[in-house]
């Protein structure tokens, strides 16, 4: 049976959003293929253990006294989550005893699952830190999801491989501070109506729509107090949005039934996404024709395969007048693991849980084949010390 570890929350402003993927993904996973062990990351960074938190309810009332926290050894391939408990300990014949913290392993992990969303999470840095430890783990590895996460790089490369995308212009937020003309005169090359975001944020949280200067401003100053760098948009007009997820690895993935959220105007809001009284409902199978479907499922597997992402990830579409196609963004760790797309595409919850560890141990597999090591005689032509240390 493996052992499945779970990661919960994060240091995000998705936090909650992350709970409840992470609630749906242990509702599904095979109980009797995986000894599941829950970690909850609270607000402040700790990494938690104990009772409870693989139900919803622990995280609803913010209960979490039976927890203690845990972390790993940071050696290669250790996989070992450890925690301290105190232990007495004799101090002499005539001394008494003290208190003393030691090390108790918890379990090996030989999976990690990633029920996790944006910053310290979706952008690369967890995933970089269980490749220091050599955990496999769900999703898209360090590269990927970096890329993914930030929106500026990753339109620059998607415009690099000819996949449509939306005019845009970007800043970071010391250059609105010192340089404001000129930041003023690059959006100025764009026309209204403008969306601005931050690059490093999803579920619409700081972002706005500007239909004018002063709109513009407003929504800058919104931005900038969650991401340090901003990106503007051209915003479309006669807008359909459709969603596409795609699953697999390397050259064998597959794209999903696509969806169209209805009931929306101009952006998404965070309860239009996660709220079941937004008045938001989806559209699944999207109503479009058959050749822009294709279409779609071309550009969203391609949005994928550039990127090098794994396990799943959900593109999101921008359809202009039902015929011009732009890729909006890539969610690498979508929300509720886009189950409801792969369900209608006969993938159910439990088999994609199945499926994203299969990969994920794939993955880590194929990692573990390439040398990390070269032999050498560099260290007998160097004279260490000198200022010509070494010949190349």
């Amino acid at each position: 049976m493996l052992n499945v570890g779970v990661l919960i929350g994060g240091r995000s402003v998705e936090h909650s959003v992350a709970v409840i993927t992470a609630m749906q993904m242990i509702e599904n996973m095979d109980r009797e293929k995986y000894n599941i062990i829950p970690i909850y990351i609270n607000n402040e960074g700790k990494w938690l253990i104990g009772e409870g938190l693989d139900k919803f309810e622990t995280y609803k009332a913010g209960k979490f006294e039976n927890t203690r926290e845990v972390f790993f050894n940071p050696s290669f391939k250790d996989r070992i989550l450890y925690s301290l408990k105190d232990v007495e300990v004799s101090k002499g014949i005539f001394s008494g005893k003290e208190k003393i913290k030691t090390l108790e392993e918890i379990s090996k992990i030989d999976v990690m699952v990633l029920g996790l969303h944006g910053t310290n999470a979706e952008d690369g840095s967890i995933q970089g830190f269980l490749d220091t430890l050599g955990i496999a783990y769900t999703g898209s590895d360090i590269m990927a999801s970096a890329v993914g996460m930030d929106k500026v790089i990753m339109k620059d490369l998607y415009k690099a491989n000819d996949i449509p995308v939306v005019n845009y212009v970007w800043f970071y937020r010391d250059s609105y501070k010192n340089n404001y003309d000129e930041v003023m005169n690059n959006i100025s090359t764009l026309k209204y109506p403008l969306i601005v975001k931050p690059s490093n944020l999803g579920s619409s949280i700081g972002i706005n729509k500007a239909t004018n200067e002063e709109k513009l401003i407003e929504a800058i100053n919104i931005a900038i107090e969650y991401d340090e760098k901003i990106i503007v948009e051209e915003a479309i007009e006669n807008l359909r949005e459709i969603n596409c997820a795609v699953l697999g690895r390397n050259d064998e993935i597959i794209a999903s039934i696509l969806e169209e959220p209805i009931g929306w105007k101009d952006i998404q809001s965070f309860e239009n996404k996660y709220s079941k009284s937004s008045g938001t409902t989806r559209r699944i199978p999207a109503d479009v024709d058959k050749d822009i479907e294709d279409e779609i499922k071309r550009l969203s597997k391609k949005s994928f395969e550039v990127l090098n992402c794994q396990g799943t990830a959900r593109v999101d579409i921008l359809l202009e007048d039902n015929e011009k196609i732009y890729v909006n963004e890539i969610n690498t760790l979508p929300g509720s693991t886009s189950y409801h797309l792969w369900d209608k595409t006969n993938i159910n919850f439990k088999d994609l849980m199945d499926k994203l560890i299969e990969i994920a141990l794939k993955d880590r597999e194929e990692k573990d084949k390439n040398m990390v090591t070269f032999d050498s005689d560099i260290y007998d032509k160097t004279s260490y010390g000198t200022k010509s240390a070494i010949t190349k």
